[in-house]
């Protein structure tokens, strides 16, 4: 099928830069800057979906700007692989941004203009590496997306805040500057191009392996949002932010950018082929399970609840790392899928952290017995979300999780088929204490006579997060359909 030439995937970006400029704008008019992001969200998402049918017909969207460089374009081009992230990214943004109206005002938060503006933008961000046609554009949106959430990290303005915003940019921007650089330089020099290519831009090519290696492991590393062991410290330290940022950070645009620019190398960098023959999926899959085991022992010791689901990130996002790694197509089915189911769950979990701490004060998860008894929605929600990250049907987490035990067994690696099915196990063992303290345990006696509310404007989101988090494990055909042409 020939490529559809539209200027909808720059309208998509704009939609959301314009946004930002608008809340700008809009800084003394509180009202009218609130409605500007579901607004904008709700348009971005209609420009996104419509081109979904082409996109699963087979096809693609393209739009090119100007050249670079011989061989390099500022360009767009969404694909099967791209539209996923795209459609999970744009559909929570207008969730988020309701559940962020709700949160910033009950807690009467400062800098909310600079909150809502820089939350627009790197919305643009992720929808410009989404959408990105080669690697010249996507590291471009990639470095965007790190400078605009640093304000978000830093929201408090603390010493605190001061700490971890500063290990989220030198984590962030240090690999890329210094890794991805080097790979970018490295792939032109040996490809003369930038452009994705199916079946890998550097398949064929005459260099050597050991080149090909280092050039694997700087695009692994560089980007550092991916947050694989060792380049994983910037994400627990960034939840100093407010709990609408760790929900942006850890379930819809950061982390996901991350994961989503490791399979473009995996894919249509390198290809699987050479992946494969190099011998570099066996070693990423190790590393990656790794990651998902040492990052659940973490989350396990915990107290904290944001920092536990911090570390639970961490774990999740390497799933789709393994996924992709296993090199099997049901695997990589399974990696590409683990992008919305976690999305989804993900994003559950911290809006429910949240409503917590609005609700009660409350941070420790040694401190919440009883609380599930005064916000029943909430904590329904985290047990629903809970029993996605571990795998339970009828949810969606269940769906990527079987795919990528399918994907081990037909790769012929038992070994990774024992991480997922003890890493779900480690799961279950850090997240169903939280909801068994919030229901079954009594309520000290002196926080009984407290009073602790839902607040609807933060508890409606969650609520239609863990629906959907159901929902996509009942219905997994749209998000089954862009994967598989994704790997095609």
């Amino acid at each position: 099928m020939d490529p559809v030439v539209s200027i909808r995937p720059l309208l998509a970006i704009t939609v959301a830069g314009l946004a930002a400029l608008a809340v700008l704008l809009l800084n003394n008019r509180e009202r009218l800057r609130d409605l500007v992001s579901p607004l904008a969200a709700i348009a971005m998402f209609a420009i996104v979906v419509s081109m979904a049918p082409t996109v699963l017909a087979g096809g693609t969207v393209e739009l090119r700007l100007f050249e670079i460089l011989p061989g390099i374009d500022f360009a767009f081009r969404v694909d099967a692989l791209g539209m996923v992230f795209a459609t999970v990214s744009s559909l929570l943004w207008i969730v988020a941004a309701i559940y962020s109206i709700g949160y910033m005002r009950h807690l009467n938060e400062h800098a909310q203009t600079r909150f809502f503006a820089c939350f627009a933008s790197s919305l643009a961000a992720a929808a410009g590496g989404a959408f990105a046609a080669n690697l010249f554009t996507l590291v471009i949106f990639y470095e965007v997306l790190s400078l605009v959430t640093y304000p978000l990290v830093y929201h408090h303005e603390d010493e605190e805040g001061w700490r971890g915003s500063h290990k989220y940019l030198v984590y962030l921007m240090g690999a890329s500057k210094s890794a991805l650089l080097a790979a970018l330089a490295l792939t032109y020099h040996i490809a003369g191009s930038l452009d994705f290519v199916a079946g890998g831009l550097l398949a064929g090519s005459h260099a050597s392996a050991a080149l090909l290696t280092v050039v694997y492991f700087c695009y692994l590393f560089g980007f550092a949002k991916a947050a694989v062991m060792p380049m994983h410290a910037w994400l627990p330290a960034a939840m100093v932010a407010p709990t609408p940022v760790s929900a942006l950070l850890h379930a819809v645009a950061v982390v996901k950018m991350g994961v989503f620019c490791v399979l473009r190398v995996v894919f249509h960098v390198f290809g699987t082929g050479m992946v494969g023959g190099l011998g570099l999926g066996i070693a990423t899959a190790y590393l990656a399970s790794f990651t998902i085991l040492m990052a659940s022992v973490y989350a396990l010791t915990r107290d904290d609840l944001k920092a536990r689901l911090a570390y639970s990130t961490v774990s999740q996002l390497s799933y789709i790392v393994l996924g992709a790694a296993l090199l099997s197509p049901v695997a990589m089915v399974g990696g590409i899928i683990h992008i919305a189911a976690h999305a989804f769950s993900k994003i559950t979990l911290f809006f429910c952290a949240g409503s917590i701490y609005c609700a009660s004060g409350k941070r420790n998860i040694s401190d919440m017995a009883g609380i599930g008894r005064r916000l029943p929605w909430t904590m329904g929600a985290f047990f629903v979300a809970s029993l996605s990250m571990i795998g339970v049907p009828p949810t969606a987490g269940f769906v990527s999780k079987w795919y990528l035990a399918k994907g081990a067994v037909a790769a012929g690696e038992t070994a990774f088929l024992v991480v997922i099915l003890v890493s779900s196990i480690l799961n279950a063992a850090y997240f169903l204490p939280v909801s068994y303290a919030a229901f079954f345990q009594p309520e000290r006696q002196e926080e009984s006579r407290t009073t602790v509310r839902e607040i609807p404007l933060v508890t409606i989101p969650l609520v239609a997060t863990a629906i959907l988090s159901v929902l996509m494990g009942i219905f997994p055909g749209y998000f089954l359909t862009l994967a598989d042409g994704a790997i095609r």
